[in-house]
């Protein structure tokens, strides 16, 4: 079963976004951005939540539709908040698949140590951030395997407990 179900409102939330932190053979997954504030810099991949869809899916699914990464979100690492809109960035699993870019959001898909990103002057300050902590300390809230019962592995998820 795909945990990618299909949703009648498919639109976008600009509010809510994810992104991921996905290590191949100890270098990280970057993605070059196409456009927005972020245009010809690279980062972490992600983007927006769908309307009622929970973040890890919407994490693993942009992953997956921008890089070719089949990958499944392990940790919560760190949220970003601004008044209106917030970004959760989780640890995920590498599944499967070869980096390659979507041609669309992103120009290039990467593969770099954490080292190698620091050094560049092209990373997205946030994605600078959430690199140097994640050098120092890779743990982040733990996903717990329970699930409410009147829900499934795609409507719901409990971290830190």
């Amino acid at each position: 079963m795909s945990l990618f179900k299909s949703n009648k409102k498919e639109n976008n939330n600009r509010h809510f976004t994810v992104c991921g932190i996905v290590e191949i053979d100890g270098k990280i997954l970057l993605v070059r951005h196409t456009y927005g504030v972020a245009k010809d810099r690279i980062l972490l991949p992600g983007g927006y939540v769908k309307t009622g869809e929970i973040p890890l899916i919407s994490a693993e699914r942009e992953i997956l539709e921008e890089t070719g990464i089949t990958c499944r979100a392990k940790d919560l690492y760190c949220m970003q908040f601004k008044a209106d809109q917030w970004c959760a960035v989780f640890t995920m699993e590498y599944i499967s698949g070869t980096p390659k870019s979507d041609g669309y959001e992103n120009s290039e898909v990467l593969l770099l140590t954490i080292d190698e990103a620091l050094e560049r002057n092209d990373l997205t300050n946030m994605s600078r951030e959430i690199l140097k902590a994640y050098k120092e300390n890779k743990t982040g809230l733990k996903k717990s395997n329970y699930i409410a019962k009147a829900c499934d592995e795609t409507n719901y998820a409990i971290f830190g407990v």
